[in-house]
């Protein structure tokens, strides 16, 4: 089986460990994986921002950059869920505006091919044991994008809850957003830094030496807050937990 990697602007650019982790850890269940090059960015921060024809060449340089495969797996329900959700409303929306059905066309034929990590691993491969190990307490945060636009569900902690010395522990108020939101951060930034330190609070509250997520990007909001209140909590991408094995542990 062979997959192309689409690793995402924030994983690329701050969180590249998490990328290297998606790698070891789709290569251990024998999946050959890609990195197609010509990836960027998927617009998402554009078409949240109302730009929406800005967006429609990143549409179209995604699509073009994984044709071809079969499966193009992220770390990132954020991400997915720009392609999933927003990618044909763009195409229908050129279409409509007289630009023609070709960037439609494109987004609906990459939609089904693109899977969160935990889908992935979960309906495409049909495995939860995935071989790891982490002698760790660890609480799981559902970023919004995952548990409302893709409906990953159980999928993270059935994962989570195969790992070989892990204890999970469960988060108070893990459906409640974090605050980040990608520019709701920017736009609205004192309303997500008290939403964030609500989720920091929680966090520390279980107990858990490692806060875990499926989105860097929320990961890295409350990263912050947890730095400055001087919490030993640390946070953690779901995708290094599953690489981590005890021949090649987590460091």
């Amino acid at each position: 089986m062979r997959a192309a990697l689409f690793v995402t602007c924030v994983n690329d650019a701050l969180y590249p460990r998490t990328g290297i982790a998606v790698v070891r850890l789709l290569e251990r269940l024998g999946v050959a994986v890609d990195f197609p090059a010509a990836q960027s960015c998927c617009g998402q921060p554009q078409y949240n921002s109302g730009y929406r024809r800005e967006s429609e060449p990143l549409l179209r340089r995604t699509a073009e950059a994984f044709a071809g495969y079969p499966y193009v797996v992220t770390p990132s329900g954020s991400c997915a869920a720009m392609v999933r959700c927003h990618y044909p409303r763009i195409g229908r929306a050129a279409e409509r505006e007289g630009r023609g059905p070709g960037l439609s066309a494109l987004a609906e034929e990459l939609v089904p091919r693109v899977y969160e990590l935990t889908e992935f691993l979960v309906d495409v491969l049909g495995v939860t044991d995935v071989g790891a190990y982490f002698p760790h307490t660890v609480t799981y945060h559902p970023s919004c994008h995952g548990l409302r636009g893709l409906g990953l569900g159980e999928r993270p902690r059935r994962l989570l809850s195969a790992v070989r010395g892990l204890d999970l522990v469960e988060l108070p108020g893990a459906q409640e957003c974090c605050g980040f939101g990608g520019t709701f951060a920017v736009k609205n930034p004192d309303v997500s830094a008290a939403m964030g330190t609500d989720k920091a609070a929680s966090a520390v509250g279980t107990g858990a030496e490692v806060l875990c997520g499926a989105d860097n990007s929320c990961l890295a909001h409350l990263d912050g807050i947890l730095r400055r209140r001087g919490a030993d909590t640390r946070t953690l991408h779901l995708a290094e937990i599953l690489a981590s094995t005890e021949e090649e542990p987590l460091t």
